[in-house]
């Protein structure tokens, strides 16, 4: 068999969507002809799309707030964590503490985290995470 031209028959034949859809039998599809509803992922699968998140994030953190380049890893961390769930932009929103972060002042930027309606939201995710970002200050 020669997979890279059925690889090309089946781009043609199922074409390729980036982001889900229904497809004609209503199963929910991605990738080229991938039916989620029944097939779904593997594990592998989603670790190498996590990590390609986690990559992603870092690189929108990084250019858009380029000191987190020299911080401590546990505030790199924590930040990228928070973009995974908020997006850059709900991130960005946390500008007291990402003052603080910026500035050295850890067990600050972790009370200023805290004392959101995120915190509240996510519970011991929040409060793992402030834990983490204060143990920065040493």
């Amino acid at each position: 068999m020669n997979r890279l031209r059925l690889e090309g028959q089946l781009l043609v034949d199922e074409g390729l969507r980036l982001k889900p859809y229904r497809c004609t039998a209503g199963r929910l599809t991605i990738g080229v002809g991938r039916n989620l509803d029944d097939r779904g992922i593997t594990e592998s699968e989603a670790l190498v799309l996590l990590n390609n998140d986690i990559s992603a994030f870092w690189g929108q953190l990084a250019v858009s707030q380029p000191w987190v380049l020299a911080a401590p890893e546990e505030v790199q961390e924590a930040l990228v964590n928070m973009s995974f769930n908020l997006g850059l932009r709900g991130l960005l929103k946390f500008q007291k503490t990402l003052e603080h972060m910026r500035t050295g002042q850890y067990r600050e930027a972790a009370s200023a985290m805290l004392d959101s309606s995120w915190a509240r939201q996510v519970g011991a995710r929040a409060e793992r995470l402030a834990e983490q970002v204060r143990r920065a200050e040493g």
